[in-house]
């Protein structure tokens, strides 16, 4: 847990852009709370490569929302039920299952068509909070923190500068 927070913390302060962070964690919600066999995943991982996005929170996230998606799973299930039972829809799910690509998906499984469903309903808002909340956090918080005494002195000493010396030749 403490390995957790300490990695949460470190994405935090990246230098990464708040919304590579925010798309990361994004991301990662589509591939925790889905099955991880899906093939829309396949999907979401290319976009995670393609697009720059902060991988270690898109990992990071990824473990968070796989755990959190095993509470969810009775959610998951309602949801997809509705979606899979509308009569208004059952020409689409018909036309759909008909496409081999489609039924490959499992789109016919109401946990991953529920998992999928919510996790696009929340892409934006939780894009959103997160992009804000990074900002917020960053201007604040981290700002404070470097302020205090304890932070001043540890820039001061010895370790400090060797990490400098040694981030340094990464490049």
């Amino acid at each position: 847990m403490i390995r957790m927070i300490a990695r949460l913390l470190k994405v935090l302060n990246s230098e990464s852009e708040p919304g590579q962070v925010s798309l990361a964690f994004c991301f990662a919600m589509i591939m925790g709370f889905t099955p991880l066999y899906s093939l829309h995943n396949i999907i979401v991982i290319l976009l995670v490569l393609l697009i720059r996005v902060n991988l270690s929170g898109f990992l990071l996230g990824w473990a968070v929302f796989s755990g959190l998606a095993y509470l969810l799973d009775p959610l998951f299930h309602r949801i997809g039920l509705a979606l899979l039972t509308a009569s208004s829809l059952e020409g689409l799910w018909t036309a759909l299952y008909n496409m081999t690509i489609f039924r490959l998906e499992n789109f016919n499984n109401t946990i991953v068509m529920g998992s999928l469903f919510l996790s696009l309903v929340l892409f934006i808002p939780l894009y959103i909070v997160l992009n804000l909340g990074i900002r917020k956090y960053r201007e604040h918080i981290l700002a404070w923190v470097q302020k205090t005494r304890f932070m001043q002195a540890f820039k001061a000493s010895k370790l400090y500068r060797s990490y400098q010396t040694l981030s340094g030749w990464r490049g």
